[in-house]
This record gives structure tokens, C-alpha cells and sequence, in this order.
């Protein structure tokens, strides 16, 4: 399975996992207040995204739930943005975050931190 999402299929996963169980409809109405979908795009994205294998829909009332974590969906688009944007380096993303000069001294000793505990 395809664990790559697109932004629109993001929205609806962030959607289920937060709410989930929930009913399609209920997607429907939360996704129309948070991005203006129409209930026919929401309910595209959730059958791409079952499709996909992200997300399972039973009877009655469509009920939605993941079948993918939010944690596994985090793990496998940083490692293909690794992957694309760093030719697989973790050192070399690590280097763009530390010379970000925007960085500020919470966020710098923070990495610090999670360095130290390899």
C-alpha cells in the first residue's frame, strides 16, 4: 500500500483521525466548514482513500476509520521528502534545518536534545 497522500486526502485523513469513528457524512460537514468542500469531493477523496488502502468504511452510515496511523503517513512522506529533496541524507536535512538562521534558541537546543539521546 501506497502510504503517500495527496493534500486534499491529508485533510480528510486529518478529518478521520480525529474524529474517528466517524461517518462519511459526518467528514462531509466537517471537511465543508474547514476547506468548502462540497459533500460529492468528500466523499471522491474518501473512496480514493479507501482505495488506497488508508481507510475503511462500513455499514450503516458509511463509518469511516483508518487503517493507517498518522505517525505511519508522517514516517513515510519525510523519508520520500528525504529521499527527493536530500538524496536519502538525513545528515544533509539535518544540516538545512541547523543553518536555517531563523531557527531560534528553544528550537536549536531542542535538536540538540534529540541528538544526544541517539
Amino acid at each position: 500500500m501506497e502510504k503517500t497522500l495527496y493534500e486534499g486526502e491529508y485533510k480528510a485523513m486529518s478529518i478521520i483521525w480525529d474524529n474517528e469513528p466517524i461517518s462519511a457524512k459526518d467528514v462531509s460537514m466537517i471537511a465543508a466548514k474547514t476547506t468548502g468542500w462540497n459533500k460529492n469531493t468528500t466523499y471522491t477523496v474518501i473512496k480514493k482513500l479507501e482505495a488506497k488502502g488508508f481507510v475503511k468504511r462500513t455499514e450503516p452510515n458509511f463509518i469511516c476509520t483508518s487503517l493507517v496511523s498518522r505517525d505511519e503517513v508522517r514516517r513515510a512522506e519525510t523519508l520520500g521528502l528525504i529521499d527527493k529533496m536530500f538524496g536519502g541524507s538525513k545528515c544533509a536535512l539535518f544540516s538545512a534545518l541547523i543553518n536555517d538562521k531563523e531557527l531560534t534558541g528553544e528550537e536549536i537546543e531542542a535538536l540538540r536534545a534529540m541528538v544526544d539521546k541517539l
